[in-house]
Order: structure tokens, then C-alpha cells, then sequence
């Protein structure tokens, strides 16, 4: 079967544990990953994201359930040689290689000639910022640029799939921006797995979540679907006299309720499924506008942090 179809990752019945009479990472786990996206992997720590990933690396052996990967059922290093790129989450590098040399020994287990893997692990240090360090020895680099290293290999010849775990852990921000804009690029041309604790970062980036928790998954979909953007629609306003019947009155079928504040406070909109927001949008506003509320700020949808705690 062609790795080109509509789903990237396949799981089904996933089922891994560390000891005999231990609790499962990973239980009865379900997944499918769409070709061609960003799909981000939330919950908390233990949850089993890292052994998931893990699973579908081929470091660990699952003990029931099945894997498929780009079509070609479980991972297989020479059916996926420079298909698939990861980044672990506790990544260990060689302190005695050269950024450069360390790249071209990963393009080489991709299959990439030498002349192919020295051009690529160059364009690839230059997309992480490390080209000035291409000759610097990897013990002499500090923890961020080590673990931008590590993306770079991950991401080193283009691979269809990329799994990444935490791969902005350490960063700064102008090196997490950095890398998040790299990833953007990389929606079409390549599948994304990214498991993160830095939920804003996800909602930014991501087409497709997958929730995890005590080894299951609690809930996939998009983002939309996730945050209930289209759902839900939450008004920062000012002080002054919430105009609530006649917001009512105007939009019968939209419930609202009230949420007061220190100074003002949070108007939420719940419209009818296939209410054009837009068109609702434009009828509250012109409602607060004519009361004299002041709007500070208008977001649909629940943040993914709210959607993930349960929140608001």
C-alpha cells in the first residue's frame, strides 16, 4: 500500500506496559493522524504521549495492538529509511561530533549520498540558526542550540512524517518563533506529530489534536473542533449596562450569559449550529455600541488550555 493516502499514522488497540503487573502507558489506544498536517499531542505528564511516540519510532515494542505508518504497517527502518524523522524527548547527541558531522551521519541512515547529506544538514543548520556553529563540536554548544540540533536532524532530508516531543523545550522565545515558522512551512509537504506542554503554542500551529490521558485517547479532531470555535464566543468588555434583553431580543436563538469582572467583564455568545458569526458579530457589536459598552476583545472558541482543563 502507498504512504500517500488520506491518513499518515494509524493506531489501533494500542497497549503497552513497563512492568508485568504494572499500569498500562498506553491502553486500548486509538489514533489516526491525517496526511499532510499538524497534529498536536496534549495531556499531562504520564499521560503517554512519549511512549506513543515511542511505539510508533520503533523503540519500543507494543504488547497488543497495531501500527501503521505511511501505509507500510509497523515501523520498519528500511521500508522508512528518509521517510521518517523524530526528535525524542530526551534526545542524546555526540559531544565529540561537529554539528555538521553529526547531520551528515543522520542524512547517511537516511540514504542520502554524501554530497546530498552535507548540502542538506547545511540548509538544515541554516533554517535552526546554527550555521555558525556548523563546526563546532556539539559538547561545546549550550542546552537550547543542543536541542535545536536535534530538531535539525529530525527534519534533515525532508521526511514525509516528523515526530517531535517537546521540540521547543529549552528554547527561547525568538527561538521557539523561529521554529514554530519553520514547521508552518513544512504543513503540505510534510506530516507533523508534535507533543507539547505549551498549549498556546499547539492552538497556533496545529490542524488536529489528539487528547491524551492515563494512556488513552479522551478525544480527537480539529482545532475548531476542540475549542468549539463556531460554538462559542466570548466579549471582553468594559464597565457600563450590559444591554442583555436586547441582545436576547435582537438574537433569540444565541444563548448569553454574563460573567462580571474587577472591570467589566465577559459577555459569552452561544449561536446556533450554521449561525454566520459574522453577520452576529456585526448585530452585538452595533447592540453594545449603542449602550456605550466598550468591546476590548472578541475570541472564538475556547482557548485550548480552557478546552483542555475544562475551563470556561
Amino acid at each position: 500500500m502507498s504512504g500517500r493516502g488520506t491518513t499518515a499514522i494509524r493506531v489501533a488497540g494500542l497497549r503497552k506496559r513497563y512492568r508485568r503487573r504494572g499500569p498500562w502507558a498506553l491502553d486500548d489506544f486509538e489514533m489516526e493522524v491525517p496526511t499532510g498536517v499538524i497534529t498536536g499531542v496534549v495531556g499531562p505528564n504520564g499521560a503517554g504521549k512519549t511512549t506513543l511516540f515511542s511505539v510508533i519510532c520503533g523503540y519500543l515494542r507494543p504488547d497488543a495492538g497495531d501500527v501503521d505508518i505511511l501505509g507500510q504497517g509497523p515501523f520498519d527502518p528500511w521500508s522508512l529509511k528518509g521517510r521518517l524523522g523524530a526528535l525524542p524527548q530526551d534526545a542524546s547527541l555526540d559531544d565529540r561530533l561537529t554539528c555538521r558531522e553529526f547531520l551528515l551521519y543522520v542524512g547517511r541512515l537516511h540514504g542520502l549520498s554524501r554530497p546530498a547529506a552535507l548540502a542538506d544538514a547545511d540548509r538544515t543548520l541554516g533554517e535552526l540558526n546554527l550555521a555558525d556553529r556548523a563546526t563546532d563540536r556539539i559538547g561545546t554548544l549550550s542546552h537550547g542550540m543542543r536541542r535545536r540540533l536535534a530538531s535539525a536532524s529530525a527534519l534533515l532530508g525532508r521526511p514525509e512524517l516528523v515526530l517531535l516531543d517537546e521540540p521547543t523545550a529549552g528554547l527561547d522565545p525568538a527561538q521557539s518563533r523561529d521554529l514554530r515558522q519553520l514547521l508552518l512551512r513544512m504543513r503540505g509537504r510534510s506530516t507533523l506529530l508534535v507533543s507539547s506542554h505549551n498549549l498556546d503554542e499547539l492552538e497556533r500551529i496545529c490542524d488536529h489534536l489528539v487528547l491524551v490521558d492515563h494512556g488513552r485517547c479522551t478525544r480527537r479532531g480539529t482545532v475548531d473542533e476542540i475549542t468549539g470555535r463556531g460554538r462559542h464566543v466570548a466579549w471582553e468588555l468594559g464597565p457600563g449596562q450590559l444591554p442583555l434583553d436586547a441582545l436576547r431580543e435582537a438574537l433569540p436563538d444565541h444563548g448569553f450569559s454574563w460573567e462580571p469582572g474587577a472591570d467589566g467583564g465577559r459577555l459569552i455568545q452561544v449561536p446556533p449550529p450554521g449561525t454566520d458569526l459574522d453577520a452576529a458579530a456585526v448585530e452585538v457589536a452595533r447592540i453594545l455600541a449603542a449602550a456605550t459598552v466598550a468591546i476590548r476583545a472578541v475570541r472564538r472558541g475556547r482557548s485550548l488550555e480552557e478546552s483542555f482543563l475544562g475551563e470556561g
